[in-house]
């Protein structure tokens, strides 16, 4: 990654700052983080294992926290949970609804699942179209794109790929 893609898609913009704010340690890295992950990828990373490590390292001096701190970061639970939430409301993304859900479902198996058999590209054409509608990435399983190539007339692998994982 060089510094150009750096300073292109982890600066923290201005108003990034104001959220970042407040927070402290790998708590205030953390978030920093999960931010600009998301504004790049539309979705959370699953773990410390996506990201970057020049990334992290830019992001943790801007935001003035030693990059080792991340390795204390709460991932999962409480403080992940409110992160991610804060992150979406700021972002004006609205958690999807089962109506939402039932379009989605439909959407993969009209144009979708007829034509791409694998998972994670079904997983790709399905995040962008959530993030087209500025829905949740991550559905707790309501969408899943094995169920959208099953609507499809049974079309496509059954071991498809689960939302779940893709973040949120």
């Amino acid at each position: 990654m060089d510094l150009d893609d750096l300073v292109e898609h982890w600066t923290l913009l201005k108003d990034e700052q104001g959220l970042v704010s407040g927070k402290r340690g790998a708590t205030k890295l953390g978030f920093a983080v999960l931010l600009k992950f998301y504004t790049q990828y539309g979705r959370f990373p699953r773990g410390r294992f996506e990201l970057p490590g020049e990334a992290v390292e830019f992001v943790a001096r801007q935001v003035q926290v030693p990059a080792s701190e991340l390795d204390a970061y709460e991932w999962t639970g409480r403080t992940g949970e409110y992160h991610r939430a804060q992150i979406r409301r700021h972002l004006g993304f609205r958690e999807c609804s089962v109506s939402d859900a039932d379009k989605l479902t439909a959407w993969l198996a009209e144009y979708v699942a007829c034509k791409e058999r694998r998972p994670e590209q079904v997983r790709v054409e399905l995040l962008a179209r959530c993030r087209t509608e500025m829905h949740r990435a991550a559905f707790s399983g309501a969408v899943r794109p094995d169920r959208g190539r099953r609507a499809a007339g049974g079309r496509g692998d059954a071991d498809g790929a689960d939302l779940r994982t893709a973040g949120g």
